[in-house]
Formats: C-alpha cells, structure tokens, sequence
C-alpha cells in the first residue's frame, strides 16, 4: 500500500516540526466525541472540554441511572450557555454483549490457571473466582470447551454500553437526542427498524442513526449498513476480538475510504487508552490519532478517556493538537481528484456546486467557505472534498408545523454537523430565508462573515467562498473583503 499519498507534495521541512503550533479558535477540523461520566460531568469541566474542541457529547448507559444521566445533560446544557459553543448529544445503545456486574467500584484481577464461576445471581459481589453477569441463559448457550473472551471493557465500561432501545422512548424523547449509536449493528435491516422505531417518537424522527461496526458480521455486511447508516463507529476495540490484530488496520482504511466516497461521517474509537491515567499518550497513541485522520476519519471518540479518566480536558486538548497536525500534511489534492472521479459524470447538480465551491476556495486560497443551507446536506457535501479551510455551515431555519402548533427547524441540523469534518455550523436568524431571490442574502451573510472574524478565521483583506441558492439557481462566489 503506498504511503506517499498521505502527505502533501511538497517534502516536509524538519526544521517546521520544531517550530510551535499556532493557536487558533477551532483547534482541529476532526471532531472530537467525549464521554461524559463521574470525572468530566460537572459544569467546570464540561466547559473546559468544549473550550478545548469536544463537539459532540457522549452518553453511557452501562452504568449510572437516568437521573444521573440527566443532571449530566443539564450541566451539558448550561456549559454550552456560557461558554456559547454548540454541542451535539449522542446516545449509545446496548448490543448483544453481557457483563459482569461489578457493584464493589473497584477492579478485578484474574489469575491465570484458575477457575472462575459465572453467575446470573447479580447480587452476589464480584471477585476473581466469581464474576456475576447480567444474563441468565449463558449455561445453554455454551457447552464444554468454548472460550468466553472477558474484557477489560466489560468491566470498566470504557468501550461498549447497555442501554437497549427502549430508554430512548424516556431519556432520549425527553431531551432531543442527535445522534444515536447503535451498537452490534450487523445488518442494514437494523438500521431501519431502529429508524421505524425513532419515528413513532415524536422530534426523534431527525435523529441520525450511526452503525457501530463491532464484528465481522458487520465488516461483511458494510456496504449495505453504510447505504442505510448516517454515519458509522468503527468499534476498533470488540473488532480486535473478531478480527486478528493485524487485520484491523486494513479494515479502518478501507472502511474509511468508503465513507469518505460516500461522504458519510465516519468516528474512530479506542485512540489514546494510556490517557485514562497519564497526561501524554504514547508514541504510538499519538501516531495511531495520526494516522485515523490520515485515513479519513471525521472524529475520534473518547471513552474511558473522558468518562473516568484523571485528565478529560487534558486528553481533548492533546487529541485535537494532534489532529490539527495531521491535517496539515494531508494530500487534499489527491483526495480531491480521487473523490471526483469517484463520482464519476454526469454529477449531481449539488454535488457539482459542492466541488466547485471547494475547488475555488483552494485556488484563491480562501480563508473560509461559507453555506447557506436548511437541510445541511450542501454543507455535507461540500465537507465530503475536503477543503483545506473551515466550513461555516449557516442554517436557516425553517418553519413547520403539526397542525396543532407551530416550530422552527434547524437546531438539530446545525448541531449533527458537529461530528461533520471541517464543518463549524452556526444557527441564523429565521426571518432570513435560505433562498433569495433578490440577489443575496447581505444580512445573514454579515452575521456569518462577523462570526468568522470574531473566530479569527476570516481576517481583512481575505477571500471567503459563499455558497447560496438565488431563486432556483445555486450559486458560488468570491468575496474579498476590506478593511
């Protein structure tokens, strides 16, 4: 496999890795998903690791009750009040996994050439020669000379969740949930009966559905999942069960790859695990964070990291310095070309006016891409070619009703782009159409270029790439800015 693509043209100067990274107000274009729990909950640190680039907050069910949970989500909620940074709320669900139930809060060890009971009796404590789990039938589903692999995960909870779908009908409703995780998914069919299934639940009928690819039943079926999915979890952790080690990389490039031609978001797990209890990650964490970007993936997912780790923010801030280094020598022209040619002609009308808009701000080296959108799909699409600058993604909202009352869409369009590569959204006054059929919609767009200086992305003198529909038509233009 040739590496070569993975860099910029230009040969990297030795000397430029000495120098310092420069700080800037989005610290990467990857996302970062962090998972909420006992260390990182309180409205303090909820904030710190949005300042520090999270966009997409993680909840676990495996452990804790629902008003645990919600008092997490209320904190969330008042972090993202004051610190003025959206936040998407993603909830991962159970799958078929057991566990062993672990009420003394304190770890397991286990001793080689022992012999350890397992039992469906929750309320016995667990030890390393009794370990309860939470399923009662294990003695008829195994027979005598079957290995049963024990995880550390399965007792931190620091990979896989359990919450089954049914929680959603109380917590999710409740609280208008993004995205949701659906663990174990095998099949597209999962897919769809978890999407018939959200939407007989009111709001939840726009919640995206991303399939965590877990085992090889979901490696052989991807294609169909990834048609089905709005996004897909690489589960890197229960694949590293399935799969032989050595096998896992050429699943997450190719996997990768797919998503990327697809332009559905892809999330990488199990990243930098030495951080739940030190500052600094590996070498080879810190490689491995690399090369996920290297790769395509849109956001990297933080467990254990974040959830019980000693040094959340620390880890989100050190992630997404890495990620931002990453980006720099990605070879944005060859991915370019590969995904045009992917596509392949006649293109889409929007698929067409998303590349061009991309081609452009490369050419006259823009500071930032501008789109008006409603649905998010233009700014998706512009996001899928990879441009080497942000994307302020402007949604309008739209007005709609239930014939019983009327609301305004767009939130959960602007806050599920937070797990979108490259694309920063911002929520635009509803007065202001999407589409214009005057020319141009001058004060929205003031309000976006304001929100791109006061960022410090766009500064005077640059050039920004606006993206807009004038009537029926859509429209790419280069705007170069005065004083």
């Amino acid at each position: 496999m040739n590496s070569n693509h993975l860099l910029l043209e230009e040969p990297i100067r030795m000397a430029s890795i000495l120098e310092p990274s420069k700080p800037s107000f989005f610290p990467a274009m990857t996302k970062i998903v962090g998972t909420l729990g006992p260390k990182s909950r309180s409205v303090e640190i909820i904030s710190d690791c949005l300042k520090a680039g999270m966009s997409v907050a993680r909840f676990d069910f495996s452990w804790g009750d629902i008003e645990f949970h919600q008092e997490t989500l209320e904190n969330l909620k008042t972090a993202v009040k004051s610190t003025r940074k959206l936040c998407a709320i993603m909830l991962d669900t159970g799958g078929p996994e057991l566990q062993v139930v672990n009420k003394t809060e304190h770890p397991i060890s286990l001793e080689a050439d022992t012999k350890v009971i397992l039992t469906p009796d929750q309320d016995k404590p667990a030890t390393s020669n009794l370990l309860p789990i939470n399923y009662h039938g294990l003695s008829k589903a195994v027979k005598k000379g079957d290995t049963i692999f024990i995880g550390q995960y399965l007792f931190t909870g620091n990979e896989t969740t359990s919450v089954w779908l049914e929680v959603i009908s109380t917590w999710g409703v409740r609280n208008n949930i993004d995205i949701l995780s659906l663990s174990y998914t095998r099949h597209a069919e999962d897919i769809r009966h978890a999407r018939c299934f959200l939407s007989k639940l009111g709001e939840l009928n726009q919640t995206q559905i991303f399939a965590k690819i877990e085992n090889i039943e979901g490696l052989t079926h991807f294609d169909e999942i990834l048609q089905e999915a709005d996004g897909i979890i690489f589960s890197r952790g229960n694949l590293g069960i399935d799969l032989p080690p050595e096998k896992v990389f050429l699943f997450q490039k190719a996997a990768l790859y797919k998503c990327n031609m697809m332009g559905k978001p892809a999330v990488v797990t199990r990243v930098v695990d030495s951080m739940t209890d030190n500052l600094r990650p590996t070498r080879a964490e810190a490689t491995d964070v690399a090369n996920a970007v290297l790769d395509g993936s849109d956001a990297i997912l933080l467990g254990a990291e974040t959830l019980r780790g000693l040094y959340p923010v620390e880890t989100v801030s050190t992630v997404g310095k890495i990620c931002a280094e990453a980006e720099k020598v990605f070879n944005q022209d060859l991915y370019f070309k590969k995904t045009v040619k992917n596509v392949g002609e006649p293109m889409s009308h929007l698929e067409s006016i998303a590349s061009s808009a991309v081609r452009a701000a490369i050419k006259v080296k823009a500071s930032a891409i501008i789109c008006f959108t409603s649905s998010g799909r233009a700014c998706r699409l512009i996001a899928k070619y990879r441009p080497t600058m942000p994307v302020i993604s402007v949604v309008i909202p739209r007005l709609k009703t239930n014939q019983l009352r009327w609301t305004f869409s767009g939130a959960f369009e602007a806050r599920q782009s937070l797990i979108v590569r490259g694309l920063f959204p911002m929520l635009a006054d509803p007065r202001h159409p999407a589409e214009s059929k005057s020319g141009s919609n001058e004060s929205v767009l003031k309000v976006a270029l304001d929100h791109g200086k006061a960022s410090g992305v766009i500064k005077p003198h640059d050039r920004v790439v606006v993206c807009q529909k004038l009537g029926d038509a859509s429209v790419v233009k280069i705007l170069e800015l005065e004083d």
